[in-house]
């Protein structure tokens, strides 16, 4: 699920009132500017919202999803997730298909 880009497709499933979705969205918008990120946020509510935590079932909010599959809910881990921004960023482009 890899953006056509070449970028990192990361999904935000946003909450109202959440401070940590709030902390999550502004904490992706610092790592992309070092990296190609393709950030959606998808409202709790809405369609796609309600089918992706009844996929995931998240214990806190925000839910995040890297290429698609999960990566965290709760407060996002940046480092954990740097990591593997790092680690993809060095990956030749024929492994990351």
């Amino acid at each position: 699920m890899r953006a056509n880009n070449g970028a990192v497709s990361i999904t935000v499933v946003h909450a109202p009132a959440c401070h940590f979705c709030d902390d999550a969205e502004q904490a992706l918008s610092v790592l992309a500017e070092r990296f190609p990120l393709d950030v959606r946020v998808v409202e709790l509510e809405s369609a796609e919202g309600g089918r992706l935590v009844a996929e995931h079932r998240p214990a806190m909010n925000p839910l995040v999803l890297v290429d698609g599959a999960y990566f965290s809910a709760g407060r996002l881990p940046r480092r954990k997730l740097e990591k593997l921004l790092v680690s993809r960023a060095a990956a030749p482009a024929t492994a990351r298909r």
